[in-house]
């Protein structure tokens, strides 16, 4: 197994998101165990701490496929969010949990069925709220 990417995250992120695994609703959800792992071995810094080209919640960013070169543009988003537009990802997916934290350059394998993967490389984020907020303040 390929070695994971060094990741990041916030610590507001963290909060809501050790909330989310223990909300009893979300108990029978497939993703829990893959988003508990992506917490504990993440990096974790204060909102105004994380770097601009990091994924964080609610952040949109840009991939490529490392084989077929097809681009493609993503928002990280919690469970409720996932359905409100075409674009979104759930951190509770597969994809979402392992997208959370990378910065631009690193890359993510994608399972895909019948068992094929797919890897994923950061372009760029081009929406993170947390550089939003420090862009106003």
């Amino acid at each position: 197994m390929p070695q994971e990417p060094q990741i990041i995250i916030t610590s507001a992120d963290l909060g809501r998101l050790d909330r989310l695994l223990d909300s009893t609703s979300l108990s029978h959800m497939p993703g829990l165990d893959a988003l508990r792992h992506e917490l504990d071995r993440a990096e974790v810094v204060e909102p105004h701490e994380i770097p601009p080209d990091v994924i964080t919640m609610n952040s949109m960013a840009r991939f490529v496929d490392e084989v077929s070169g097809r681009e493609y543009e993503l928002t990280l988003v919690y469970p409720d969010d996932a359905h409100l537009t075409h674009g979104t990802v759930s951190v509770l997916a597969p994809v979402g949990s392992a997208l959370l934290g990378l910065s631009v350059g690193q890359s993510i394998e994608w399972p895909l069925p019948g068992g094929r993967t797919m890897t994923l490389r950061v372009l760029e984020v081009t929406y993170q709220p947390e550089a939003i907020r420090k862009q106003q303040s």
